[in-house]
């Protein structure tokens, strides 16, 4: 069984060979965009008449665009879904409507980690134009604060522990097995109170950092964003970074709703890449796309059977 006709509504970064073994599963020739629609039209247009589609996380698939996509039995995101709130596809609409709805996890989580490391030990040894404090200080028991224990955060645990750090959490829920290895769990304010380098890894546009937060975490500190939007609000984060020895590390993704004034303060260091992204996370994304929509039609094939 095939699928009558699918697009990829945007630029999902899907490879070359992906595409091809998709091929197998479509019956008309998949159309592929590769760049970003820029209205609810231009969606509409794209995916008429389509049965399935996959989607990067910039492209918003709403209500009103499922609705108005009666053919639709499959959405495939080309990215990770936290939870409904934070998605750009309306979940629970599309799987109340019959329309599967698959997502893909851990594919760019190293070069998350690495780029943290990288700019900490830059910021930290003065490599670069900034240094953190008087003389160059090493990772080793810094204590380091790490917002957000999903995959990102646990690998960014990983690499962190072997160099000695003083590590604590905060999470929605405890991670007993993490807990075991070292890592200490605190409620969001003990955190603040306690950490010297606060690092965020959250679902999109997770906004839980506030002045009276900023003020539990003081100045002398690092804080590291590579969440997708910021987690803080952006005039509470205004006034903490003026405050001497505070520094900021943003990727290209962290940093997209940050104004280009703050992006142009001396102490706010940031990268127009995205960190979670390179050949091996396009590869990643590419199987493990690939792998969803394989297994959605096997078990349409098993339940027929």
């Amino acid at each position: 069984m095939k699928f009558n006709r699918i697009v990829c509504v945007d630029k999902t970064k899907l490879q070359e060979w992906a595409i091809k073994e998709l091929q197998e599963f479509s019956i008309e020739e998949i159309e592929v965009y590769n760049d970003y629609p820029s209205s609810k039209e231009e969606i509409l247009k794209r995916i008429q008449g389509v049965d399935a589609v996959l989607v990067s996380w910039h492209t918003e698939l709403d209500e009103e665009i499922i609705e108005k996509s009666p053919n639709l039995k499959y959405i495939g995101m080309a990215c990770s879904l936290y939870d409904d709130a934070s998605a750009n596809v309306a979940v629970k609409f599309a799987r109340s409507r019959g329309i599967t709805v698959t997502e893909i996890r851990d594919y760019g989580d190293p070069g998350v980690a690495e780029f943290v490391v990288a700019q900490l030990v830059y910021l930290m040894h003065g490599l670069g134009k900034n240094q953190w404090r008087g003389m160059p200080e090493e990772l080793t028991h810094k204590k380091i604060g790490i917002v957000g224990l999903g995959a990102t955060g646990q690998l960014m645990a990983e690499c962190l522990l072997p160099f000695g750090v003083d590590l604590h959490y905060f999470s929605r829920t405890r991670k007993k097995e993490w807990e075991e290895k070292g890592v200490k769990y605190k409620s969001l304010p003990e955190l603040l109170r306690t950490v010297e380098i606060l690092s965020f890894h959250l679902p999109r546009s997770t906004r839980i950092i506030k002045s009276p937060e900023f003020a539990l975490f003081g100045t002398g500190k690092i804080l590291i964003n590579t969440s997708l939007g910021l987690p803080f609000k952006k005039e509470a984060f205004k006034e903490w970074i003026k405050r001497e020895g505070n520094f900021a590390i943003f990727d290209g993704d962290g940093k997209k709703e940050l104004p280009a004034e703050i992006e142009g303060f001396s102490n706010v260091i940031t990268s127009e890449k995205s960190a979670g992204w390179s050949a091996e996370t396009e590869k990643r994304l590419s199987r493990k796309v690939l792998d969803n929509l394989k297994n959605f039609k096997n078990s349409e094939r098993t339940s027929l059977l």
